[in-house]
């Protein structure tokens, strides 16, 4: 059931960046932007823990600003497998995979707090209010 909700949490973050990015394009139906946040989710599984070990320092020389490079990365990438799998997911270019990056973490983080796990959901409003 996680899967499920993480996958449409990663398919309603990255349409809205379709939607509030110029240079992010789509076209397809919700299926197919299904499989899109499919690929998303399975490159940030996958690839990413490896460009986080690579790029540490600087993360660390950036106190953690360099996150938002690596997801603008992250989606870069998604839309290049997108490319090589016909799924007609396009990022024009880094500018735009930026911006993107930081629509979809923002929507992520959002929905991730209004439907996440129960337990999750409870811990983080607590850590919320801790801060």
């Amino acid at each position: 059931m996680q899967f499920i909700t993480r996958l449409l949490i990663n398919a309603a973050a990255l349409w809205a960046a379709i939607r509030l990015v110029p240079g992010i394009s789509f076209e397809g139906d919700w299926r197919l932007l299904l499989v899109v946040a499919l690929v998303f989710g399975i490159l940030n599984a996958v690839i990413r823990p490896i460009l986080f070990v690579l790029t540490f320092p600087f993360l660390v020389l950036t106190l953690g600003l360099f996150t938002f490079v690596l997801n603008a990365v992250m989606l870069w990438l998604t839309s290049a497998a997108s490319d090589l799998f016909g799924l007609r997911f396009h990022v024009d270019g880094f500018g735009a995979a930026f911006v993107g990056a930081l629509i979809v973490t923002v929507i992520s983080f959002a929905l991730s707090l209004l439907v996440g796990p129960r337990r999750e959901r409870q811990y983080r409003v607590r850590r919320l209010r801790r801060d």
